[in-house]
């Protein structure tokens, strides 16, 4: 392919409060409001040098705008529209200036219909990494990864490991052998993108990634002291999947956030993915843990990169909804 994608790079969300929202995020879990105004919170991790990671749009109802990657240069961006176009897929150009710090850029529907944005430019800050002096709630870091539920996991991997790049850390089959979920990455982690079997295409959840696991339990701290236990979904806990240690929060419109630490470098070219077995209860907390049923079934809808009205959901191919042992 003659394009290089670099990382997930942010995400766009609507929020019906941007004050409710702004006390959750930086006075709740320590992100950098880089700057706002009367309907966008531009926020970052102490780690990032560019100027977000998260965007939160005022809008009547909450939904998920899009997903964003950032590309190497700006030539890989028509390189990227040209595939899309090959595959019958929506593309649409945004100027540069049509969104604030941010380069010229292309939204994209993706083979499940998620809407992403591919751009090469965005403006650069200064990183707070050694202002210990700002650290607060979680000391979230850097944007991690994205999770999101699509009808067909198989059609979603197929798409972005054969078209766009990605290789595969780990996955989970059924025990009929059909692939149930998927960890894609372009950084040398675990992973950027991650697919789960559910109705969709939906955002699951979105990850942060901390220093250490004291973070997220100092978060949990905060957050109680802050009148948000409820919103402490699962976890503390680690993952079988990509040993991380991770707590999900679900901020006030219901979008989910993971806080995540501790994972693995995938830089090696010889990496073999590791497969689990969807009922294997270590898979998604190695300590047996069960999630929550809400942790299955609700997720964050998207809307349409042209028309702005939320897309429509598909049911899985799969019957099979959640691990056994958890059901």
């Amino acid at each position: 392919m003659d394009f290089s994608i670099i990382r997930i790079a942010r995400t766009v969300l609507h929020v019906v409060d941007l004050q409710v929202s702004r006390k959750f995020y930086v006075d709740g879990l320590g992100m950098i409001e880089t700057e706002s105004d009367d309907n966008h919170i531009y926020l970052r991790g102490l780690e990032e040098h560019s100027h977000h990671s998260l965007l939160l749009k005022k809008a009547d109802k909450a939904v998920v705008e899009v997903l964003s990657y950032k590309v190497e240069k700006e030539q890989d961006l028509d390189e990227i529209e040209k595939l899309f176009i090959s595959q019958g897929l929506k593309t649409k150009w945004m100027a540069k200036g049509v969104q604030h710090a941010i380069g010229r850029t292309l939204r994209v529907h993706d083979i499940s219909g998620i809407p992403l944005e591919f751009f090469a430019e965005m403006t650069t800050v200064d990183r707070m990494l050694q202002r210990y002096d700002l650290y607060r709630g979680a000391k979230i870091q850097r944007i991690d990864h994205v999770n999101c539920a699509v009808p067909d996991v198989q059609k979603a991997f197929d798409f972005y490991v054969n078209h766009l790049g990605f290789s595969c850390s780990e996955y989970t089959e059924t025990e009929e052998g059909d692939l149930w979920a998927a960890w894609l990455y372009r950084k040398p982690t675990v992973h950027d993108q991650a697919f789960m079997s559910g109705p969709g295409p939906k955002l699951h959840h979105f990850a942060y990634s901390l220093t250490d696991r004291l973070s997220v339990l100092d978060c949990c701290d905060v957050l109680a002291s802050m009148g948000y236990a409820d919103s402490i979904e699962r976890g503390p806990g680690r993952h079988g999947l990509s040993n991380a240690f991770f707590l999900y929060l679900r901020d006030p419109d219901g979008h989910r956030i993971e806080l995540y630490t501790g994972d693995y470098l995938t830089s090696d070219p010889d990496l073999k993915p590791k497969r689990w077995d969807l009922n294997d209860p270590l898979r998604q907390t190695f300590w047996g843990h069960k999630a929550p049923d809400c942790w299955f079934n609700e997720t964050s809808t998207f809307i349409d990169i042209e028309t702005g009205e939320e897309i429509e959901c598909r049911e899985p191919l799969l019957a099979q909804r959640q691990p056994k042992n958890m059901a």
